[in-house]
C-alpha cells in the first residue's frame, strides 16, 4: 500500500513548489513470535513460551521510548528477554540520545536478549497519521498504544494454543491510562519489576527522578543552570567560554577548562562546588568569567577526597575555606582567571564503580528494608553518589557499579541507582575490571560474528605465490630484514633492512604489518577494530584491538616466517639526506627477532661482522644522523618516569619494580618509525587534501610555564619557550653539575606542560595547524603500528589508495565529517588507554608496597598550601607529603607566595627541585575500600611533620645522611 501526502513550501529563492511524500504500507511484516501461525518468518525472535510474574500470566514488553531513556540498565538485565522494540521507539532515541540508541541496537543483536524491531511505521494496521493539532510526542504515544492493541490481538488470533499478552511499559501515567481505556494491559516499569519476585536487585537499579530526589529541607544548593538557547547565545556573544570541565586529581574541588580570554588561550580555574554547579569530571560546560578581584592568586590546595573535605570542617563551611585558599584579593598582579558554570551544554556521565560507605548503611545486617546509602566513585573526581538499596549489607565489601539519574540543584549530591556487583574490594581481577571499566575499555572477548571473519584455514594460513601474482606485491624476501622490541614481544608491527646501492647510497626500508589484507572495510572485525580503537597495555596483560589469531601470529612479523607488509623504503646518502622515498605492498620474511638489549649488543661487539649486525650498525648511524636533524629544527627530547615490575610467575604478584632502561637501539627504532610516519603522512595529504587521517600537537600556552620558569630561575637556569627550538636548546643547557638527575627532573616535568597530540581530519584544520610541535615536524601521522592502533589501519587504506590506481575506496575514505568523527572516536580511546595504563600501574605499585615501610630519596615536583608532591625517581613514583591535613591548620610549615615554597624553623625550605627522604606505604581508608600510597617526611626533619625512622637500618641511614651533610657545611 502507498500513502501519498503533498504540501506546498517555498524555496529560499522565494518560488512555491509542491513537495510529495510517500509512505509505503505493508501486511507481510511479522510479529516474530514462535507462538504465531498466520506470519511468515524463518526464525523467529520472541519466545513462545515467555515468563509470566507474580500477577502476570506469559507476556511480551512493548516499552516506550522512555523507559529505555531513563531505565536502560532495567532493560539491559538478562532477566528482561521477550521485548518488542517498536520503530517508532528506535527513530526516537536516534534523535534523544545516540550513546542509549546504540546500546539499544547491540541489545537487538544479542539474540539471547530476545529484542526484537517491530517496523510498526511501515506496517499496514500499525501505521497512524498525526491528527491535527497534535504534538510529535503525543502522536508517538498514540503510536505505541496502537501497536501494543495489535500485538495483543494479532497473539490472541494466531497463538491460541499460547495465551500471551502484549504489556505496554510507561512511566508516564496519562500514556498508560489512555491504554487502560481502551482495554491495553499497561504498566510502570517499578510496578512491574516488583512483580518480578526472583530477581529482587532489580528494585535497586530503578532510574529515580528528580522529585523523588529532592531533599527535605528544600534547601537551595545551587544556581539553576541556564537554557540551551541562553548558553548558544551568550557564547556567540563571548559572554560565555565552551570547554571541558577537568577536576583536579589533588583537589576535587578545584577544575579547569581551556578557554580563549582577550584572544590568549588560558587556563581558567572553577573552584569550590558552588561554582563548578553540578558538573562532572568530562562535561562539556559553560562558564562566565569571574571578576578580576575573584582570580586565583594562591597555590592550590591538597583535597584529595570527600574524607579529606568533611575533615576540613562542617560541610556548610567548606566552600568559605576553599574560596579563602584559592583566592587572595590582596596578592600582587592579576592571577589565573575563575569563571563559575551557568549551564551543561553535554553530560558526560556513565557508569561508576565504586563503593558503599559502611557508615552510610543504618540498617541491621541482614534486613531487606531499602535505605538510602553513600556511595563513593573509585574516581575521586567525581562526587558523592546517594542511591536508594535493599541489599545494603550484602554490597558492603564489594565493587560494584552505579549510575547517575539526577542532579537537582536543591541536592548537595546526584541521586542514582545500583547497575552491578563487579567483586570484592582488593581481589586483582576485580580491581583490574575496576579500571577497565572506568578508562572506557572494550575487554569483553571477541564474539563470534568478529571470529567468523578470521582466514577459514587459522594457524594454518600461509603466504603463496598467489599473493605476489595477483595483488602486485614486490617480493623482499631475499632482504635481510629484522625486528627490534622489547623483550616477550609477540604483536610486532615493523621491522627493518638496510642494503648499500651501487650509487653509494643506501637502501632503507621499514616493513609494517599488511593488516587490512585480513581487516576488510565492512566486516564484523573491522567494526570492532574501530570500536575498540587502540590495544591498551596492563602491568599483567594486553587488550588486543584484533583477535590473537592476527595480532601475535598472522599480522605478527615474526622471524623466519613469510608474511605480507607494507613497505616505505627510501633511498639514503652517507649524511642521512632522503634522496627518494617508494611505497609498496610487500612479502617479507624476517631473518631475526631481537630484543633492543640483543641489538644493541650485537652492535657494541665488534667481533660480530656478519651481514645483519653490520647493517643495524649502519641503521644506528643514520639513525643519530636523523636524530640531529630533528634536534636542529627544533624537535623536543622529553621524558616521563617508566617502570617495569617483575612479576612472580603462578600468583603474577609483583616481586620486584625497576626504572626502564632506554637503549640506543631504542631510538633507532623510533627514528625510523617517526620518518616512515612523516613519509607517508606527506603522500596521503597529497592525494586527499580534505579527508587524509593526520596527527598533530599543538603548541602549549606559554602561560603552562610560568611555575616552572620561576622555580628553575631561583637556581640559575633560564626556560626559553618562544619556539620548540628555543625550548630544545634551553632544556639542553639546563644542567646543575652536582646533580646529575636535575636534567630529567626538568624534561618530566616539562612534558607536564605540553598539550595532547590528537588525531585530526586534515579537511578540518588549517595547514598551519597541522604542525606537530614536540616533533617540529610540519604533518605527521600513525602508519608503523597497525596491529594495535585502529588509525594505522586507516592510513595504510589511504596510502594504498595514493600507489594503486586501480584500488577500490569506500566512501569513509574521502567524507570528511566521518573522518572527523572517527578521530574524535581515536582521540578518546588513546587517551582512554594511556590512563588505564598508568592505573595499572598505580594498582601494582600499592600491590608491592603493601605490607612494606620504605625510605627512599625523592624530588619536590610541585609545592601546595598544605604539602607538597614528591617524585621517587628509583620507583618512577609519585605521592604528596602532607604538612596537614587542612590548609590553615596548625603546621610548623609555611605558605611563602613569593618563592612558591614551604618554609618551616631551622632554615628547612621545601621548593620544587629539591631533595628530600621520604617513608613509604600503602594505607586505606576507613572504610578499607580505597588504598593509596602514603609519603611522610623523613628528612629534613621537621617535628611534627617529619615521621620518625621505623627500623634501626633506617635509623643508621638517616644519622649517616645528616653527619655527611653536617661534615659537607663545615
Amino acid at each position: 500500500m502507498l500513502r501519498s501526502k503533498s504540501f506546498v513550501k517555498r524555496t529560499r529563492k522565494g518560488n512555491v513548489v509542491k513537495v510529495v511524500k510517500e509512505h509505503y504500507l505493508r501486511d507481510d511484516i511479522s510479529c516474530s513470535s514462535a507462538a504465531c501461525s498466520e506470519c511468515e518468518q524463518t526464525q523467529p525472535v520472541l519466545s513462545p513460551e515467555p515468563r509470566s510474574t507474580s500477577t502476570i500470566k506469559a507476556h511480551y514488553l512493548i516499552p516506550d521510548t522512555n523507559v529505555f531513556m531513563n531505565q536502560l540498565d532495567i532493560m539491559e538485565h538478562p532477566s528482561i528477554k521477550n521485548v518488542v522494540v517498536l520503530q517508532t521507539v528506535k527513530e526516537e532515541l536516534r534523535h534523544l540520545s545516540l550513546p542509549v540508541y546504540n546500546r539499544v541496537t547491540s541489545i537487538l543483536a544479542d539474540k539471547n536478549k530476545r529484542f526484537y524491531m517491530f517496523a510498526n511505521e511501515h506496517h499496514r494496521d500499525t501505521y497512524v497519521e498525526k491528527l491535527k493539532d497534535e504534538s510529535p510526542n503525543d502522536r508517538n504515544d498514540r503510536a505505541i498504544r496502537v501497536s501494543t492493541k495489535w500485538y495483543s490481538d494479532h497473539l490472541k488470533r494466531c497463538a491460541p494454543g499460547h495465551p500471551i499478552e502484549a504489556v505496554m511499559l510507561s512511566d508516564d501515567r496519562a500514556n498508560r491510562e489512555k491504554a487502560a481505556a481502551t482495554g491495553i494491559k499497561a504498566i510502570s516499569v517499578r510496578d512491574y519489576v516488583k512483580t518480578l519476585q526472583d530477581v529482587p536487585e532489580l528494585l535497586d537499579m530503578l532510574s529515580t527522578s528528580n522529585e523523588s530526589a529532592k531533599d527535605k529541607d528544600d534547601k537551595i544548593v545551587y544556581d539553576e543552570h541556564l537554557s540551551s538557547p541562553q548558553i548558544t547565545n551568550g557564547i556567540k556573544k563571548g559572554t560565555f567560554i565552551q570547554g571541558n570541565l577537568n577536576i583536579s586529581q589533588h583537589n576535587i574541588l578545584e577544575a579547569t577548562i581551556m578557554g580563549n580570554i582577550e584572544g590568549e588561550t588560558r587556563t581558567i580555574y572553577i573552584i569550590g562546588r558552588k561554582n563548578m554547579n553540578r558538573s562532572i569530571q568530562g562535561d562539556i560546560v559553560a562558564v562566565q568569567l569571574l571578576p578580576k578581584s575573584e582570580w586565583k592568586k594562591h597555590a592550590s590546595v591538597v583535597v584529595e577526597d570527600e574524607e579529606d573535605e568533611e575533615k576540613m570542617q562542617g560541610e556548610e563551611d567548606v566552600e568559605a575555606i576553599k574560596k579563602k585558599d584559592a583566592m587572595d584579593v590582596d596578592s600582587e598582579g592579576e592571577g589565573e582567571p575563575t569563571a563559575k558554570v551557568v549551564g551543561l551544554i553535554r553530560k558526560k556521565w556513565r557508569p561508576y564503580c565504586g563503593y558503599i560507605v559502611k557508615k552510610s548503611v543504618h540498617t541491621k545486617p541482614g534486613s531487606n528494608s531499602a535505605e538510602t546509602v553513600v556511595f563513593r566513585p573509585i574516581d575521586r573526581r567525581i562526587p558523592t553518589i546517594r542511591i536508594r538499596t535493599s541489599q545494603a549489607h550484602t554490597l558492603l565489601g564489594n565493587r560494584i557499579v552505579v549510575s547517575i539519574d539526577s542532579w537537582a540543584a536543591n541536592n548537595m549530591y546526584p541521586t542514582g541507582h545500583f547497575v552491578k556487583t563487579l567483586g570484592s574490594s582488593g581481589d586483582r581481577e576485580t580491581e583490574t575490571e575496576v579500571l577497565l571499566l572506568e578508562h572506557d575499555v572494550p575487554y569483553l572477548e571477541f564474539s563470534k560474528r568478529v571470529l567468523e571473519d578470521l582466514p577459514d584455514e587459522g594457524e594454518d594460513w600461509v603466504v603463496t605465490e598467489k599473493h605476489v601474482r595477483d595483488e602486485n606485491r614486490r617480493d623482499l624476501r631475499d632482504l635481510n630484514i629484522c625486528s627490534i622490541d622489547p623483550p616477550g614481544c609477540t604483536d610486532i608491527d615493523d621491522a627493518l633492512h638496510v642494503r648499500e646501492l651501487p650509487n653509494g647510497n643506501y637502501e632503507v626500508g621499514v616493513h609494517i604489518a599488511d593488516v587490512t589484507y585480513f581487516v576488510k572495510n565492512g566486516q564484523a572485525m573491522d567494526d570492532e577494530a574501530a570500536s575498540r580503537g587502540t590495544s591498551v597495555y596492563l602491568v599483567d596483560k594486553r587488550i588486543d584491538m584484533l583477535p590473537g589469531l592476527l595480532g601475535t601470529n598472522l599480522c605478527s612479523l615474526r622471524s623466519n616466517v613469510e608474511r605480507l607488509a607494507f613497505s616505505c623504503i627510501w633511498e639514503v646518502n652517507e649524511n642521512a639526506d632522503i634522496i627518494n622515498v617508494d611505497f609498496t605492498k610487500s612479502i617479507i620474511r624476517s631473518k631475526h627477532s631481537f630484543t633492543y638489549e640483543e641489538a644493541q649488543n650485537r652492535i657494541d661487539d665488534d667481533r660480530m661482522q656478519d651481514d645483519i649486525t653490520k647493517g643495524i650498525r649502519v641503521m644506528n648511524s643514520m639513525a643519530k644522523k636523523l636524530r640531529q636533524k630533528r634536534l636542529d629544527r627544533g624537535a623536543l627530547t622529553l621524558s616521563s618516569p617508566e617502570v617495569r615490575f617483575n612479576l612472580e610467575n603462578d600468583s603474577q604478584d609483583p616481586v620486584d619494580v625497576e626504572m626502564k632502561e632506554l637503549k640506543e637501539t631504542n631510538a633507532l627504532v623510533e627514528e625510523f618509525m617517526l620518518l616512515a610516519n612523516i613519509s607517508v603522512a606527506e603522500k596521503i595529504y597529497s592525494k586527499f587534501p580534505s579527508s587524509a587521517l593526520l596527527r598533530k600537537h599543538a603548541a602549549p600556552p606559554i602561560s603552562n610555564f610560568d611555575t616552572l620558569r620561576k622555580a628553575l630561575s631561583e637556581v640559575g637556569v633560564t626556560l626559553e619557550v618562544d619556539s620548540s627550538k628555543s625550548l630544545a636548546d634551553s632544556l639542553d643547557k639546563a644542567v646543575l653539575p652536582e646533580d646529575p638527575y636535575f636534567n630529567k627532573l626538568v624534561r618530566i616535568m616539562t612534558t607536564r606542560c605540553m598539550m595532547q597530540a590528537q588525531y585530526f581530519c586534515s579537511g578540518t584544520e588549517s595547514e598551519a595547524d597541522f604542525r606537530h610541535y614536540g616533533l617540529a615536524s610540519p604533518i605527521y601521522t600513525h602508519f608503523t603500528s597497525p596491529i594495535r592502533r585502529y588509525s594505522d589501519v586507516v592510513v595504510h587504506r589511504l596510502l594504498q589508495a595514493c600507489i594503486d590506481s586501480d584500488a577500490v575506496y569506500g566512501q569513509e575514505l574521502i567524507d570528511k565529517a566521518k573522518m572527523k568523527d572517527l578521530c574524535d572516536g581515536l582521540n578518546h580511546r588513546h587517551r582512554m588507554a594511556q590512563q588505564a595504563g598508568r592505573s595499572s600501574v598505580e594498582l601494582y605499585t600499592n600491590m608491592f608496597f603493601r605490607n612494606k615501610i620504605q625510605v627512599e630519596e625523592g624530588r619536590v615536583v610541585r609545592v601546595l598550601k598544605n604539602g607538597f608532591i614528591v617524585l621517587v625517581p628509583k620507583y618512577g613514583i609519585e605521592g604528596i607529603v602532607y604538612t596537614t591535613k587542612v590548609s590553615g591548620g596548625s603546621s610548623p610549615f609555611v605558605y611563602n607566595e613569593e618563592n612558591n615554597s614551604l618554609d618551616a624553623p631551622g632554615d628547612v625550605v621545601i621548593k620544587m627541585f629539591g631533595t628530600v627522604k621520604v617513608e613509604i606505604s600503602i594505607e586505606g581508608d576507613e572504610n578499607g575500600m580505597r588504598q593509596k600510597m602514603n609519603m611522610k617526611l623523613i628528612e629534613p626533619y621537621v617535628e611534627g611533620v617529619s615521621a620518625l625512622p621505623t627500623t634501626a637500618a633506617q635509623k643508621r641511614a638517616i644519622e649517616s645522611d645528616r653527619a655527611a651533610k653536617k661534615a659537607k657545611a663545615n
